[in-house]
């Protein structure tokens, strides 16, 4: 790539950028578009057919038995999407970095996400490892 290649990538990066302070410092990122529940209604409105009080009691239905799941500590898995997994993470002594003071972390349970391989191939825009397969 070029230098000016470089430059135009840099360039259309910002132009759709908002800096990370919101002053427009040194750090970009590009916009986030974050998917709502409202948007995922819609979509099933149309897609399906369903009307949207029906699509939204669909929605929460699903995302209510998965949340039940999760609390349980059951695994959730979405075969093609992944799997949501409850984790016990243990009792730990951490440090202030500045002061150097340990710090006790209780133990807790944190919620973690393992894109499937198919999730994984679709947003890096390459053919799944399966689909791979029924090609040759």
């Amino acid at each position: 790539m070029t230098a000016s290649g470089r430059v135009a990538e840099t360039s259309q990066l910002s132009a759709g950028a908002v800096g990370l302070d919101g002053a427009g410092g040194d750090f970009w990122r590009p916009r986030m578009n974050t998917v709502s529940r409202a948007q995922l209604t819609e979509h099933l409105c149309t897609a399906v057919g369903l009307s949207r009080n029906d699509s939204a009691d669909l929605l929460e239905s699903v995302l209510d038995i998965m949340s039940s799941a999760l609390e349980a500590g059951e695994p959730v898995k979405i075969s093609g999407f992944g799997t949501f997994i409850v984790r016990e993470k243990g009792r730990r002594v951490g440090r202030n970095p500045k002061t150097g003071v340990e710090v006790p972390i209780l133990a807790r349970r944190v919620l973690t996400f393992r894109p499937s391989l198919v999730l994984k191939a679709h947003v890096n825009h390459a053919v799944a490892p399966e689909l791979a397969e029924d090609d040759e």
